[in-house]
């Protein structure tokens, strides 16, 4: 059976935030990542509404949400949810987040330990590994081609099948649409001034941490995903880390039950 959603919106100082929310109980917040909306969570949520009180927010700037022109951080994005938290009157909570979301949920932490019980991470960004500057140079690149480029993918499909640029190319036009999808993302991740993008970085405070972790990562993720989950397991001082092997990226899609599982056995362990 399907879980009966309530969708609300709230004026923050900032914009107009949207989120979808479920169940009652013990209050669940569920931050979703770079290339997604609150949507992505929906799955996961129809499984734990039957025990918890489930909240989705859009991140201002994505979905539903409003997009304020301003510059987006991750701080403005956690300042943000501590003004949403502060309105639906929610003191203390459990954070869960994937990607973008898990490093919103991580600084939250941080910087509010007091209003957090628990953290769940799903494959977080927000720590620096070796070549992140260059793969950040590379998707400025792919974004900065003029439109004609996305077009000639299209007229020379023939000849690149013929010489084997086939699966490169369409990587590189898939990827340029979903950079071009979720501006605020990539100016999050790649379009700031790489020392703003490094203040932000948390590898040198995860171990002030001081509020349980539970970290998800998919097995088959790419390298890069498996390295930051390495990263923040390494630092922080209270950690447990799943591994789903057969998985590959955004886990609250690809297995919500056992994401859904997860999340519950730790919620009730803490």
């Amino acid at each position: 059976m399907d879980t009966l959603f309530h969708n609300s919106r709230r004026k923050l100082s900032q914009g107009l935030l949207f989120w979808r929310e479920a169940g009652e109980g013990t209050p669940v917040i569920f931050l979703h990542g770079a290339w997604n909306d609150s949507s992505q969570w929906v799955s996961v949520i129809n499984s734990l509404s039957q025990n918890f009180h489930c909240l989705s927010p859009d991140l201002l700037g994505f979905g539903e949400s409003e997009n304020p022109h301003v510059h987006h951080s991750i701080d403005f994005h956690v300042e943000c949810i501590a003004e949403f938290l502060q309105a639906v009157r929610l003191e203390k909570v459990y954070l869960v987040g994937y990607s973008i979301g898990a490093w919103i949920a991580a600084s939250y932490a941080l910087k509010y330990p007091d209003q957090v019980c628990a953290l769940v991470l799903l494959a977080p960004e927000g720590v620096g590994i070796e070549g992140q500057e260059k793969n950040s140079r590379k998707m400025r690149k792919l974004v900065s081609r003029p439109p004609i480029f996305s077009q000639s993918l299209k007229w020379f499909r023939p000849l690149n099948k013929i010489l084997g640029l086939k699966e490169k190319l369409e990587k590189d036009f898939n990827l340029r649409q979903k950079l071009l999808a979720y501006p605020n993302s990539f100016q999050l991740l790649f379009q700031r001034r790489q020392s703003e993008i490094e203040a932000e970085f948390l590898h040198k405070r995860l171990h002030l941490m001081e509020v349980p972790v539970l970290i998800l990562q998919g097995g088959q993720d790419l390298l890069d995903a498996v390295v930051k989950t390495q990263t923040y397991t390494q630092l922080l001082p209270k950690v447990e880390l799943q591994i789903i092997a057969h998985a590959g990226n955004d886990l609250p899609s690809s297995c919500p039950g056992i994401v859904a599982r997860d999340i519950q056995n730790f919620i009730n362990a803490n």
